[in-house]
C-alpha cells in the first residue's frame, strides 16, 4: 500500500537532487548567456562547430557522456587530476561530478532559450544605447540583459528540470552511492531493482514530478512578470 511519507534516506536523495540540479543550473547561466550571445551575433570561424559541440549532449547517449566525463574528470583523467592537484575538487563519485553531468546535459536547453530570446531583441533599441554613449557593455546590461531575462528563466528552468530527472550520464560517471551521489533519478532505480520497492519507487517518483511541474510554474509567473515589467 502506498505511503506518503519518505524515510530519512528517501528526504536525503530529495536533498541531493535539489542541491545538484541548483548548482548545475546556477554554474551554467553565465557560460550559457555568453555561449548564446555568441551563436546568436557572432560571425567567426569555427561557429558551426561550436553549435554542434554544445547540442552534443542531446544526441550522444547519456552513458557515453558519463563515460566521456569518467575519462576526463576521473581520478587519473587530465582535467580531473588538475582541478584535484589546483583546487581541491573533485568530481568522480562525488556529487559536485554529479552536478557537473547534469550542467553538461541541461546546457544545450538553455543556450537554445536564451539564443532564440537574443535572436527576438530589436537591434534598434541596442543601436540607439550606443549612439548615446554607452560602452557595448553597458548596453548589454542595459538593453540586451533586461530584454532576454524571461528567456534566461526559461532556460534556467528547463536546465533544473533536466538536472531533476538526469541518470545515464550521472550514474555512470558517479556511481549511486546513497547520500553521496544517489540522486532522485538513482534511488527510483535502486527501489527497483529490489522485491518490494515499488512503494518507494512511486514515493520518489511523485515527488519528482512534484518539483519539476512546480518549477515550471514557477518559470512561467516569473517571465511573464519580467516582461510584463519590460513592457511598461
Amino acid at each position: 500500500m502506498f505511503d506518503a511519507g519518505l524515510t530519512a534516506d528517501e528526504w536525503i536523495a530529495v536533498r541531493l537532487s535539489a542541491q545538484v540540479a541548483f548548482v548545475a543550473m546556477a554554474a551554467s547561466v553565465p557560460l550559457a548567456v555568453g555561449t548564446a550571445f555568441l551563436l546568436a551575433r557572432g560571425r567567426f570561424w569555427g561557429r558551426a562547430a561550436l553549435d554542434a559541440l554544445v547540442h552534443l549532449p542531446l544526441i550522444l547517449p547519456p552513458v557515453v557522456t558519463g563515460y566521456l566525463l569518467l575519462l576526463s574528470f576521473g581520478r587519473n583523467g587530465l582535467l580531473g587530476a588538475f582541478f584535484a592537484d589546483y583546487f581541491g575538487l573533485v568530481f568522480a563519485f562525488r556529487w559536485t561530478g554529479a552536478a557537473l553531468a547534469c550542467a553538461i546535459m541541461g546546457f544545450p536547453l538553455m543556450v537554445r532559450a536564451i539564443r532564440l530570446s537574443i535572436e527576438a531583441v530589436d537591434r534598434k533599441l541596442e543601436h540607439a544605447a550606443s549612439t548615446l554613449g554607452a560602452k557595448p557593455a553597458m548596453v548589454f546590461a542595459t538593453v540586451t540583459l533586461p530584454l532576454i531575462l524571461p528567456g534566461v528563466l526559461a532556460g534556467a528552468v528547463l536546465s533544473f528540470a533536466k538536472a531533476m530527472g538526469e541518470f545515464g550520464a550521472t550514474i555512470t560517471f558517479v556511481s549511486n552511492i546513497p547520500g553521496e551521489t544517489q540522486t532522485l533519478p538513482s534511488a527510483i532505480y535502486a527501489y527497483t531493482q529490489v522485491p518490494g520497492g515499488d512503494a518507494g519507487a512511486m514515493r520518489l517518483t511523485l515527488i519528482s514530478i512534484v518539483i519539476s511541474v512546480s518549477a515550471l510554474l514557477l518559470s512561467e509567473v516569473l517571465a511573464r512578470r519580467v516582461a510584463r515589467r519590460i513592457a511598461a
